[in-house]
């Protein structure tokens, strides 16, 4: 078995938990997760979420407060000698289903196409490329096709896990500067500054994450 416990504290909003237990069952796994809502006031559904997972095969959780189930299913296909990754994803609650496709040219050049349907409809293409031999400088232009609107990302990646990522949001004029650390032998944490500068005062949104993983 394996737990994970994530922490994160947002400016203004306070601290806030989550803990998932996961097992092994053969090829499928199988999740409880919990947020602090499930003890705040006495043990409750608040917060309480099932999941089965077969990795690369299908996903299906159930968040039992709101009796909502989510189905996502994965599976590849090969087109013109390249392999397309398709993921069908439906969300029985907000009604809405979503179709995403990926296609990896070469280990530098990726796109990706999702289309969701329902009320809004969605429709985004982003474009992977990562530089050098080790890819460690990543370039990510989004454009919302149903918007019309841009997000472009840029990540450097170092070594011992640490990583660099600037994100520009067209849409909101909001600029998002996160620093990931994910070592391998400990727990990862994720710093992150939201910054709007189309306003005047530009005072930053801070958010931070931290992971801890455990064998039992």
């Amino acid at each position: 078995m394996k737990t994970t416990l994530k922490g994160r504290y947002e400016a203004n909003k306070g601290a806030t938990a989550v803990s998932t237990l996961a097992v092994n069952a053969g090829d499928v796994r199988i999740k409880a997760s919990m947020t602090d809502a499930t003890f705040i006031r006495g043990p409750s559904l608040n917060g309480l979420a099932l999941s089965v997972e077969k990795p690369g095969a299908f996903i299906l959780d159930y968040h039992l407060p709101a009796n909502d189930v989510r189905f996502q299913f994965m599976n590849s296909v090969r087109l013109m000698d390249k392999t397309v990754n398709l993921t069908y994803i439906h969300a029985q609650g907000s009604n809405r289903t979503t179709l995403d496709g990926s296609v990896a040219f070469n280990p530098s050049d990726k796109v990706n196409v999702s289309y969701t349907f329902g009320e809004p409809s969605a429709c985004k293409v982003k474009y992977v490329y990562a530089h050098g031999e080790l890819g460690r400088t990543v370039l990510e232009p989004c454009y919302d096709v149903s918007k019309n609107t841009w997000d472009f990302a840029v990540t450097r990646k170092f070594e011992e896990g640490d990583s660099l990522k600037a994100t520009y949001h067209t849409s909101t004029n909001n600029l998002d500067l996160e620093w990931c650390r994910d070592p391998k032998d400990s727990g990862s944490f994720k710093i992150c500054a939201i910054v709007n500068l189309a306003e005047q005062q530009k005072t930053p949104k801070l958010i931070a994450e931290s992971t801890w993983n455990y064998e039992i």
